[in-house]
């Protein structure tokens, strides 16, 4: 008993030493726990994989082979390490033949994409920026009709990941949402998502799968990081601040767009049986002797283009893609608007909520839908453009929406989420 009294005489006599020694603890603690956790989400997702490595295959048939594409600077420079210790290990164990190509400088992407060989599955290992790099690269190749068939997987490897919502369920652990993408990718199931093709007047088309975004709000997300000396209130102040050296907010486009088309059943290709022997020989013969005569191409019609001025803080045209699973009428894009009237507790209170979801806008915002559109900015300084979260100088585009045009891994679980939310 005198021991214990002593010890606890002595912790409060050093109180400052025992506090300081609680905290670190504490905190080794929780950084044991958090690695214990990460630990066995790993376990628990090699196990999975190591049953479909031992899944039997034909003699006649060969592993899957899959092209990695991985950017090591994405996530600040751990991604190469999040890639080797959590997406890996589970492909290894699937039994799939992976290549792993790593980018060493911004823009490789695409180029590499052109030499890129026929393979069975393509996998993006990084953020925003190398799948907008990837998918322009893919797009932009004179055989791409080929390569848009073949299924891309998504691991979210960047700061920046907007399309893994679509397809697989976040948290808060990278952990988990590395495996759990990877997994996906292993099962199997895709989901065919719409493509923006963004064509300047002189430069090559650029592709995206989210959208487009200009304007006020884009700017000052931009730079909410320099205040980050203000800790929380760095967004609320880097709109204030904006507000202060430039009101109003409002810009002039012009903005012409097409009327969206009618979407076709989705029904799954299916080859047509061949003829009989009997029935060929047939019609070759009639063929040889009366040829079919060629009818004449149909002369296209002018598209109908339809002009609107608007004026806005907020221009953002985007696709479909954050529910690909969504049933449609039409295939089109969403161009969105924000009114011209925002006052300056609107326009702070709205940019807090953009930084968390860009794709939000106020109740009184334009919305049009369009299979294509071309937008004509104000001239002089016209800005940028965030494409998929990429900065691209503003100037005059033409977007078309291509639909359906790739696939894409998905979880089963998201698409059922997906599919039963309210249309």
């Amino acid at each position: 008993m005198a021991r214990v009294v002593k010890v606890f005489r002595t912790l409060r006599n050093h109180w400052k030493k025992s506090t300081f020694a609680v905290c670190v603890l504490s905190y080794g603690g929780y950084w044991l726990y958090g690695k214990h956790c990460d630990s066995m989400v790993r376990r628990e997702a090699c196990l999975i994989a190591r049953e479909f490595g031992r899944q039997q295959i034909a003699p006649q048939e060969r592993l899957q082979k899959a092209t990695v594409i991985l950017n090591p600077a994405a996530c600040k420079g751990k991604a190469n390490n999040l890639f080797e210790k959590n997406a890996a290990p589970i492909l290894h164990l699937a039994g799939v033949e992976i290549t792993i190509v790593k980018t060493d400088y911004e823009g490789q992407a695409k180029k590499l994409m052109e030499f890129m060989e026929q393979t069975d599955m393509l996998i993006v290992a990084g953020g925003d920026g190398t799948l907008q790099e990837v998918i322009t690269g893919l797009l932009r190749r004179p055989d791409q009709d080929v390569f848009s068939s073949t299924p891309i997987g998504f691991i979210p490897l960047g700061s920046h990941n907007s399309l893994s919502q679509s397809l697989h369920f976040l948290s808060d652990n990278k952990v988990k949402d590395i495996t759990a993408a990877t997994l996906s990718i292993l099962k199997g199931e895709t989901v065919p998502v719409d493509v923006l093709q963004i064509q300047g007047e002189k430069e090559q088309p650029v592709f995206a799968l989210i959208g487009l975004r200009w304007g006020a709000f884009r700017d000052v997300a931009a730079k909410i990081s320099k205040y980050w000396y203000l800790g929380p209130l760095k967004t609320n102040a880097a709109h204030w601040f904006h507000t202060l050296r430039e009101w109003p907010l409002v810009q002039d486009v012009s903005v012409s767009f097409l009327a969206p088309t009618l979407r076709p059943p989705d029904l799954a290709p299916q080859k047509p049986p061949r003829p009989n022997l009997l029935y060929r020989i047939i019609r070759r013969l009639k063929n040889y002797w009366n040829p079919p005569i060629e009818e004449p191409p149909k002369s296209e019609e002018p598209e109908k283009w339809e002009e609107q001025q608007l004026s806005t803080s907020e221009l953002y045209i985007q696709t479909h893609n954050k529910n690909p699973v969504e049933r449609r009428m039409n295939d089109s894009l969403m161009v969105c608007a924000e009114p011209e009237n925002l006052t300056v507790g609107e326009f702070i209170s709205m940019g807090n909520k953009k930084v968390k979801d860009p794709t939000l806008f106020t109740e009184n915002s334009t919305k049009l839908e369009a299979s294509a559109c071309q937008l004509k900015l104000p001239e002089g300084n016209a800005g940028f453009y965030n494409i998929d979260n990429e900065e691209y100088e503003a100037m005059p585009v033409e977007i078309r929406l291509l639909p359906r045009k790739l696939r894409f891994f998905i979880s089963a679980e998201r698409r059922e989420q997906l599919a039963s939310q309210p249309q």
